[in-house]
């Protein structure tokens, strides 16, 4: 029984691990947010899919304001067995832009009881980052997240949005394919694998706007992205 538990809670954590994203189509006026990408109508969803089975959505909404861009992210999850729930996940997390750099975030996530948090403020040392897994440090420049909204995140080291920890993942270009959306349409996006501490896939569509998320998970499963 201990090590039914111990992978449920694994699902957890992978869902919840791999699982920050965000998107770009259209970009906002320099003056509101330096050139940083939203999608169209401030707002993305995604919903996660497990054994072709809906288990949760994550949503992303985008308020600019003179030049800052913040931005909320909520991920909700629930895996049941035989109508009894073994993985419940959620996920809040606040990210703020200014000028084109991340400036701050707090984060609460609650995997199957089990609180994890994140804070982070912008001051003259920099971007300077606590959370419940991590003491506290400087984040190195360019120093990103876990939302993958924007596909510049990439490039540089990342924030874990549950527990604050700086992940340094090894980042793959993989072949371009066809990707479905929830409306059962597909469209082509780039295929990008990140691997270290953990893994997960990403791909972006044509215009670099966050499309899709696929992680394997600790039970043998796989969790993957439809955009809604």
């Amino acid at each position: 029984m201990w090590r039914q538990h111990q992978r449920h809670d694994s699902v957890a954590t992978v869902i919840g691990r791999r699982a920050m994203l965000l998107a770009g189509a259209v970009v906002l006026p320099r003056s509101a947010s330096a050139d940083l990408p939203v999608p169209h109508g401030g707002t993305l969803a995604f919903r996660l899919i497990r054994h072709g089975t809906e288990i949760g959505r994550h949503t992303l909404t985008f308020v600019p304001k003179g030049g800052t861009l913040t931005v909320h992210i909520a991920v909700d999850a629930l895996v049941t067995l035989l109508s009894i729930p073994i993985v419940r996940y959620s996920h809040h997390v606040t990210e703020v832009w200014q000028d084109g750099m991340l400036a701050g975030l707090t984060g609460e996530t609650n995997k199957n009881g089990q609180h994890e948090w994140v804070n982070a403020r912008r001051g003259p040392e920099g971007l300077v980052v606590l959370g419940s897994k991590t003491e506290r440090y400087v984040a190195p420049e360019p120093a990103g997240s876990t939302s993958y909204w924007n596909k510049r995140l990439l490039d540089g080291p990342m924030i874990s949005l549950e527990d604050g920890v700086l992940l340094r993942p090894k980042v793959v270009e993989e072949h371009a394919e066809n990707i479905p959306l929830a409306s059962g349409r597909t469209i082509p996006a780039d295929h990008y694998n990140l691997s270290g501490a953990f893994r997960v896939d990403l791909w972006y569509d044509e215009t670099d706007t966050w499309a899709s998320l696929g992680l394997p998970a600790a039970d043998g499963s796989y969790v993957y992205y439809e955009r809604l």
